[in-house]
């Protein structure tokens, strides 16, 4: 087939115009979703439309290139994404269907009466432990529910659960959005997640105090603030040091716990003033089902509630070790280019955006046999568990379709050089685009309620605009990140699911304006933080 040579320029060699042109697929998908609120599957697909429609007319790739950019980038967000997130989801529903999960939420639930604590511990905590395999607005819909059965506000549960699903997400769903920005960029996927660890740890570090000050006002934050600041400083150094040092595919699954047994360290040796904070009228459902919510369970019983995410923790440090890691790369990794795919840059340069890479015992392929482990071990029938599967294929399947549509959507844009223009328009502000780097992932995740779809979008823009400003390729992918996640708490997705969830649809405007302030004030953080990283101030952190 022919082959495709990118032009960055081509209207009247006008990067201005090109621009212009190239942005129009993001912008109708930020319309669809944003302003006429259309379903998202819907939205993405005549994105995908509008993408390779410019493509085809103005950028003037062979339509047989663009159909083939299209699947590729389908293909990829199948294998390892949605390969990841089905898994993972599976494991939860595995923990639901034998009631697992009430002893695993009792258990954190009942280390204190406190509702500016248990803010703390079960919404950011715990809410970081879904997240970490969930994702999807599970960590949304759980906690905040929650929270409703121990007694706080429905509005204040829902505000609470959103805000607390920030430092996670960018490590969700074991990595994904890092493992995304990798292959989108063609940088090395672990040097991205250490950057990111060393940006995240910031917001949770500040995140619980937060939480507490929503709860209880400036009285709360006065009287629980040693625990809050324990469990955000603990979550952070070992976000930082599973990403940095470990692996950043379990860095959530590790700062949870690490985060959960810091509040439980300060607990007993420290408690925080008598709280007087009104509850919710009409009590909420009961997450022990049935049993009395303040029963502790056994220490056997809690071991057993976490065992999934201990075998995820230990299957997942022995694939990624060095010597194991190795092999697998060497014998269970194949690479191909994709067939009749041929794209060169400007250049004439072959991209190894255009190389599939398929991994035998990839992410999402561990967390299979963490599912089947969970099965043997919480005796669920095997045919009880693939109805379990099918189910949670059945429940997300629009969610698949708009995964592959927004990664289609990404290639198309990305090999017909749309994104690259984009970025070399957005690089004329030179040094300044540091700062501006976070705010592009923080809109895309507003308006597509996903860190990884945002990655997808935005990652090779990152990676232009680093390259034509000298500023660090790895900083800029990491902030586009680490801002993304600040823009989940106002997406209209999770929105509608905290909504929903807490009895309150049609309110989701109130929901919003009170979590909008905070969204800005911690993008205003992750952006400062950024700039100063691309600086001599803070560039000890990137290099």
């Amino acid at each position: 087939m022919q082959v495709y040579e990118q032009d960055y320029a081509p209207l009247w060699g006008s990067l201005g115009w090109s621009a212009l042109f190239a942005a129009l697929p993001l912008l109708t998908l930020f319309a669809l979703l944003g302003g006429l609120r259309w379903k998202a599957w819907k939205a993405s697909l005549v994105a995908l439309a509008v993408a390779s429609a410019v493509a085809l007319a103005v950028y003037g790739m062979p339509f047989g290139q663009a159909v083939l950019a299209g699947t590729e980038g389908a293909a990829f967000g199948f294998m390892p994404i949605l390969w990841i997130v089905l898994n993972a989801i599976w494991i939860y529903k595995l923990t639901e269907l034998t009631g697992w999960d009430a002893v695993l939420r009792r258990a954190f639930g009942t280390l204190s009466d406190d509702h500016r604590v248990q803010a703390v511990i079960i919404a950011f905590c715990f809410g970081a432990l879904l997240e970490a395999l969930a994702g999807f607005g599970t960590p949304v819909a759980v906690t905040a529910a929650m929270l409703i059965a121990l007694g706080l506000q429905p509005i204040k549960a829902a505000a609470v659960a959103l805000v607390a699903n920030t430092a996670p997400v960018a490590f969700g769903a074991i990595g994904v959005p890092i493992t995304t920005l990798g292959e989108i960029t063609g940088l090395d996927a672990a040097e991205v997640g250490a950057v990111v660890g060393r940006q995240t740890p910031v917001l949770a570090a500040v995140v619980p105090l937060v939480l507490v000050f929503m709860v209880d006002g400036r009285r709360g934050l006065r009287q629980t603030w040693p625990v809050a600041l324990a469990t955000g400083l603990a979550f952070g150094v070992a976000q930082f040091v599973s990403a940095n040092y470990i692996s950043y595919q379990i860095a959530d699954i590790v700062a949870a716990f690490a985060g959960a047994l810091a509040a439980i360290v300060v607990l007993r040796a420290w408690k925080p003033q008598k709280q007087t904070v009104p509850v919710s009228s009409g009590g909420g459902w009961d997450p022990a089902d049935g049993e009395p919510a303040g029963e502790r369970p056994s220490r056997g019983s809690a071991l057993l509630a976490f065992a999934p995410y201990l075998i995820v923790v230990v299957l997942f440090a022995i694939t990624t070790s060095g010597p194991v890691s190795d092999w697998l790369s060497e014998h269970a990794t194949w690479k191909w280019q994709w067939p009749g795919l041929h794209v060169v840059d400007s250049s004439g340069e072959a991209l190894s955006a255009i190389t599939f890479k398929f991994e035998l015992l990839n992410g999402g392929t561990v967390l299979l046999l963490v599912g089947v482990l969970t099965a043997l071990l919480y005796r669920v029938a095997p045919m009880r568990a693939l109805r379990a599967y099918g189910a949670t294929f059945a429940q997300f399947r629009w969610t698949i379709l708009t995964v592959m549509a927004v990664l289609a959507l990404a290639y198309v844009m990305n090999l017909s050089g749309q994104t690259i223009t984009l970025g070399l328009f957005l690089a004329q502000a030179g040094a300044m685009f540091a700062l501006l780097s976070p705010v592009v992932g923080w809109l895309g995740v507003a308006v597509t309620g996903s860190d990884t779809s945002a990655n997808s979008l935005f990652g090779l823009l990152q990676l232009t605009a680093a390259q034509q400003t000298g500023l660090s390729a790895q900083l800029l992918a990491a902030g586009n990140s680490s801002g993304g996640v600040l823009g989940k708490m106002i997406s209209p997705q999770n929105l509608a699911i905290a909504a929903a969830v807490v009895g309150l649809e049609g309110r989701e405007g109130e929901l919003f304006r009170r979590v909008v302030g905070w969204s800005l004030a911690l993008l205003a953080l992750i952006c400062a933080l950024v700039y100063l990283q691309s600086t001599p101030v803070l560039g000890w952190m990137v290099s």
